[in-house]
Order: C-alpha cells, then sequence, then structure tokens
C-alpha cells in the first residue's frame, strides 16, 4: 500500500483570485436514538470498556433500528441544515449526498432526500469516497458555486454502517456508528468560505478497509452472505499508518493553497474515526487540544457524517466564529483522504 505525500497525488481546486467563493450559512446533524455502549458489546463479544476506549477513544455510539434508512437520517439533518439557513428546499440547486451505504444500489439516496424535502428544482446525485466523502462533497459544491453554475447547494454527509457490520468481528463492531450531517453552501465575499481544498486517492490500498462483495465484483450469493463477505473489513495497523502520515500532509497542503501555516488553524475538524489518530496528527501539526474537536467518544465512526455532524456540533457549542480558519479533513476507504480549509463566514 502506498500513501505518497499529498504535494504529489492529490488534485486540488485552490482558487485564490476567485471572484466569489462558497460558505457555509446552515448545519445540521441527525443521530438515532438507539445508544450502544461498551458494556452493551461486551455481552456480545469478548471486548470490555476499557480495552475500547484505551484503543480508539469511543465509550459509545448510536445504531439505527433495521426499518431506520440511511435517507430517514440524512432528511433530518438537511431539514435542520435548512432551517439553521433561514432558507426554503425550493431555493437549492443541488442535494449532493456522501454515502456508502445508501438507501438503495440505485437510484442514488440524493434523489430520495430531494423528493422529501421538496427541493423540485434541485439536481441530485450521490458522492462515494467513504469517509473523505463529505469533504469532497465541499470541494464539489464549492467548484460549482465558484463557477457561478450554483448558487444554493446541500451537502449531507451520511452513513448506517452498523447494518454492514458482521456484529462477531470486534476488530470492526466495535467502531462503527451510524448518523448525518449536512450543510448549506451559498456565494460568500472571496476573503471567505472555502478558501482552498486538496483531494487525492490510492487505490492500491483499497482493500485495506472495504465489503469484498455485494457489487459487480463479487454478486451476492447465499455463499457470500454465510461468509459474511458482505460485511466491513479492515486492516487497522494499515489504516492507521496511512491516516497518520497523510494527514498531516494534505492539511498542510491545503494550508499553503490558502497561504496560511498550521498555527492558523482555530480549529481543526478530522473524520472521528480514532482517538490515537486525532492525537497523533495534533502533535504533528503542533496543534493544541483546544484547537481540535473531538465526539467519537459519544458517535464513534460515523463515517461520510462524522465531519459535517462534528461541524454542527461546534457551532451549536460557540466553537465557531466569524473570521476562524477552519480545516475539516477525512480519509478512509479507497484508500481516500480530502481537506478543506474555511474561513468561516457566520458570527
Amino acid at each position: 500500500m502506498k500513501a505518497e505525500s499529498a504535494r504529489h497525488s492529490a488534485r486540488g481546486t485552490g482558487h485564490v483570485t476567485a471572484a466569489l467563493r462558497a460558505g457555509i450559512i446552515g448545519l445540521g446533524m441527525c443521530v438515532p436514538d438507539k445508544i450502544v455502549t461498551n458494556h452493551d458489546l461486551a455481552r456480545l463479544i469478548d471486548t470490555n470498556d476499557e480495552w475500547i476506549v484505551a484503543r480508539t477513544g469511543i465509550r459509545e455510539r448510536r445504531v439505527a433500528e433495521q426499518n431506520v434508512a440511511t435517507s430517514d437520517l440524512a432528511i433530518v439533518a438537511a431539514q435542520r441544515a435548512l432551517s439553521d439557513a433561514g432558507m426554503d428546499a425550493s431555493e437549492l440547486d443541488l442535494v449532493l449526498c456522501a454515502t456508502t451505504s445508501g438507501d438503495f444500489i440505485w437510484p442514488a439516496t440524493a434523489c430520495v432526500i430531494q423528493h422529501q424535502i421538496g427541493a423540485a428544482r434541485a439536481a441530485a446525485f450521490d458522492l462515494g469516497a467513504a469517509c473523505s466523502g463529505f469533504c469532497y462533497g465541499l470541494a464539489t459544491a464549492a467548484g460549482f458555486i465558484e463557477t457561478g453554475a450554483m448558487r444554493s447547494i446541500l451537502v449531507v454527509g451520511a452513513d448506517t454502517l452498523t447494518k454492514q457490520m458482521n456484529w462477531e468481528d470486534r476488530s470492526t463492531c466495535i467502531l462503527f456508528g451510524d448518523g448525518a450531517g449536512a450543510a448549506i453552501l451559498t456565494p460568500c465575499a472571496p476573503d471567505e468560505g472555502v478558501l482552498a481544498s486538496v483531494l487525492g486517492a490510492d487505490g492500491s490500498g483499497q482493500e485495506s478497509v472495504w465489503i469484498p462483495a455485494g457489487g459487480t465484483r463479487m454478486p451476492t450469493t447465499h455463499e457470500v452472505l454465510d461468509s459474511r463477505l458482505n460485511c466491513i473489513t479492515m486492516r487497522g495497523p494499515e489504516v492507521y499508518r496511512f491516516a497518520v502520515k497523510i494527514v498531516p500532509e494534505v492539511v498542510t497542503e491545503a494550508l499553503k493553497r490558502a497561504c496560511l501555516r498550521p498555527h492558523d488553524i482555530t480549529l481543526l475538524i478530522m473524520h472521528q474515526a480514532n482517538i490515537r489518530i486525532v492525537e497523533s496528527v495534533a502533535e504533528r501539526l503542533s496543534l493544541t487540544p483546544d484547537r481540535i474537536f473531538v465526539n467519537l467518544d459519544r458517535y464513534g465512526n460515523t463515517s461520510a457524517a462524522s465531519v459535517p455532524m462534528a461541524l454542527a456540533e461546534a457551532a451549536e457549542q460557540g466553537r465557531l466564529h466569524r473570521g476562524d480558519i477552519v480545516v475539516t479533513v477525512g480519509f478512509g476507504a479507497g484508500l481516500t483522504w480530502a481537506a478543506n480549509v474555511i474561513r468561516w463566514r457566520r458570527d
């Protein structure tokens, strides 16, 4: 598995001379009511609370009931983001949903969301970049707005990965939770909003974290189901080494494209995967704990939902202020990675 430097392998979308930018004006999130604690898991598999907390930082996670689909959470998060923005869904030009656990193989979950929230004139599509999905989505939305092609875009990150887990595999079932987060982007001044984005991928690491079966390479059969090949599998040490190397690189590169440095960061919002990764990245970027947002202890790894959920909670806690430099960064299956540098536009 390779994880080449972000400088050489990533695609960038920073346009420092843009006439306008895309800024976030509304945020929302939604998680299921059901809480599964580490103590609950200890009754199902050979593990305990101390072991999980020490290795991941996770204490509990939210789990969707069988009749709750990814779009059900996404729709609530989207409606809350629209309310936060003071906007009606009819004003949206695009609904973009970052997910790898959509309601169906097709159509896109974004189409389900678009219909249910009443965004009748909006285009809609899904983006599949796993845990990097929302950050990819921010860069995509910013590009549409900067070119003038669109003015109002809903970006949703939503996943219900607990429906794709083998609950007998303690290496994965302790990690994941379900949730959705959403952001509304509209044009803003050139010195605000998404200042730069860097996206990257290394497909040689595709087997580091994946679901082997269920697609056209290995269609679902009785044998596949019996072997649990339709569930998440992960090589934890590989993913850890990849993350602690690539995240500081991609953050530094994105900041450079915005003519900034790590010490300019007000708040770093990382994909909430593992506290050891968060702490290692903070150390490499010389960031103190007060400049890192963490909520994985309560939600676990919610994949594409983790960054927008963290953004929504950071705003609710009063940790985002106009002029702050907020960096969002995701990393995950693919392998993929992405970072966005945002000058916050809201008071």
